[in-house]
């Protein structure tokens, strides 16, 4: 809808030049996705996947401490369904962000959507393979996800999203120590909404309130990154339970 806006937006960072890039890659996959014959299996996958780390990470899910985050994780940022007018918003005011918002934030910005752009390219590619071995999406297994996980031959991409949940979590971590950004998001939500940003400034405080309710969460990350690349291990060693992590702390 706003491709054109973005080609036309001049950059001249090395930060600005990865975020028009990306969410020129972002527009073509949302708009390839919403044509695609596997849209529903793939939003039936992730809902999926989107429970099965609720369960591998149970006892951090229902930590008062990271509940909300981790909430936020999984209903914001993996979002498969429902933020269409979020994203067409970002691609609209991209020439606004690159005029007004600092730097380093256009390179957080930058991760959030190489995130969700490497995760649900994952699941496409995952719905793919489920119809073509004439698996049914709509009662799926662990046995059929973790053989479509090995045929898939995604291993890098996949330590990238790993890379990216890091990266971008410490940096939102970051970010919302700054008090002043909460007053700031306090006192432009009027102003968002009569530009019909609302949306994009609901997933913006969301996140703000999430990540200023958990404590030290370079714990809360290196415990989710390290248990997700034993999941990764047990499903390409052919684990009989891959998710489950006996003796974790």
């Amino acid at each position: 809808m706003y491709r054109d806006r973005l080609i036309a937006t001049e950059v001249h960072t090395k930060n600005a030049h990865r975020l028009k890039r990306l969410l020129l890659e972002y527009h073509d996959f949302r708009q390839l996705k919403s044509n695609h014959p596997q849209q529903e299996d793939t939003l039936k996958l992730a809902d999926w996947q989107a429970e099965r780390l609720k369960t591998t990470h149970q006892d951090l899910y229902r930590h008062p401490g990271y509940h909300t985050g981790l909430e936020f994780l999984l209903s914001d940022l993996y979002a498969p369904a429902g933020m269409t007018r979020r994203d067409d918003n970002v691609d609209r005011i991209f020439p606004k962000m690159v005029k007004w918002l600092p730097d380093h934030l256009l390179g957080t910005f930058s991760g959030l959507v190489e995130l969700n752009l490497v995760t649900q390219s994952l699941d496409l590619d995952l719905a793919e393979w489920f119809h073509e071995n004439g698996r049914d999406a709509e009662h799926i297994t662990a046995e059929d996800w973790c053989e479509g996980y090995r045929a898939s031959g995604q291993l890098e991409i996949r330590k990238r999203q790993l890379e990216l949940v890091s990266i971008t979590g410490q940096q939102m971590d970051r970010y919302v120590r700054n008090r002043s950004l909460g007053w700031l998001l306090s006192m432009t939500r009027g102003a968002a909404e009569r530009a019909e940003l609302a949306d994009l400034h609901g997933f913006i405080h969301r996140g703000y309130t999430a990540f200023r309710k958990m404590d030290k969460v370079d714990v809360l990350i290196e415990r989710l990154i390290s248990r997700e690349k034993r999941v990764m291990e047990n499903v390409l060693a052919g684990h009989p339970e891959p998710f489950s992590l006996s003796g974790d702390l």
